[in-house]
């Protein structure tokens, strides 16, 4: 019996909508793109967005479409993201408690079976570069190598999350691209600010790790920042919010958008306040609970739009 199904910790959800409805052989499919774990998908789709709200004004009516396309886009792309990842990681994973009981490690999904899922997932990926214009589909052709090579950071470099932060942020540059056909410092600041986002929550996402990754040698920012876990988060927080200010005042963007800055502040300042490095469950409830942050940003640019 795979270890998701014992008491084990696991982040597989088994009730999510994602697996019951599934017919019972595609059930592993879904638990490979980590469709019973969307937290992945915003967190990847909100530079996207953000991008697409930056850069949307005073066109406001091509903004929904975007919106959509980049959705859809997010879902497949995460989905075909997480596939390779595991597809590396496969070894890995069968020695760490939270993740045997994915459909490698257990045996669920065979390699072939795995890489058909990828190429399946990733031509929707494809089709949706042709709505592109060209300069936009470069930039995210771009981003394909950060993809490929962010799986094997965790055994060579005690700082893998750069580098999925590089790859996971991407949309920002893409989404601006999209709409207006280049790129700006504006864009380039909402794309650093997300950069050290991702540093603050995929390094308490890693904290459910520490023990086993210890043990097997991978190595992680959680790991490199065990010492002084706050001090570290909260460094990247402060980079993110500089960032992200830096683009609201390239981009230019009004007072709403300040405002709505500062609760993206209050809520980094409640994840490291309440920060527990080992307490898995804590750590999943708080890397989740960014959603938030993708909301509060998204929604500071829109006031900016207005104010």
């Amino acid at each position: 019996m795979s270890a998701d199904r014992t008491t084990g910790f696991t982040d597989i959800d088994h009730q999510h909508w994602s697996l019951r409805y599934l017919p019972p052989w595609m059930r592993p499919y879904g638990r490979l793109a980590r469709w019973d774990r969307p937290i992945g998908i915003w967190l990847l789709l909100f530079p996207c967005w953000w991008a697409v709200a930056l850069a949307a004004a005073p066109h406001w009516d091509n903004m929904v479409g975007w919106m959509a396309l980049f959705a859809v886009g997010a879902l497949a792309m995460r989905g075909a993201g997480c596939t390779w990842n595991d597809i590396v990681d496969r070894k890995v994973d069968a020695q760490v408690e939270r993740t045997r009981g994915r459909p490698l490690p257990s045996g669920e999904v065979k390699l072939h079976q795995a890489l058909i899922w990828m190429a399946l997932q990733s031509l929707v990926g494809v089709a949706i570069l042709f709505k592109f214009n060209k300069f936009a589909g470069g930039v995210a052709l771009a981003s394909l190598l950060l993809v490929a090579i962010y799986p094997t950071m965790k055994r060579l470099t005690s700082w893998p999350q750069v580098v999925l932060g590089l790859a996971f942020n991407w949309g920002a540059l893409v989404g601006y691209a999209a709409l207006t056909g280049k790129l700006s410092w504006a864009a380039f600041a909402l794309y650093a600010g997300g950069v050290a986002w991702t540093m603050v929550y995929d390094t308490i996402y890693a904290m459910q790790d520490q023990r086993d990754d210890a043990v097997i040698g991978v190595r992680s920012t959680a790991r490199r920042f065990a010492g002084a876990p706050r001090h570290w988060i909260g460094l990247f927080a402060v980079l993110a919010l500089g960032s992200w200010t830096l683009a609201g005042v390239g981009a230019p963007l009004g007072a709403g958008y300040f405002a709505g800055l500062a609760a993206v502040a209050l809520h980094f300042g409640w994840q490291i306040a309440t920060l527990k490095p080992s307490d898995p469950a804590a750590c999943l409830a708080k890397f989740k609970a960014n959603a938030q942050v993708g909301w509060l940003l998204l929604a500071a640019i829109f006031a900016g739009q207005w104010t």
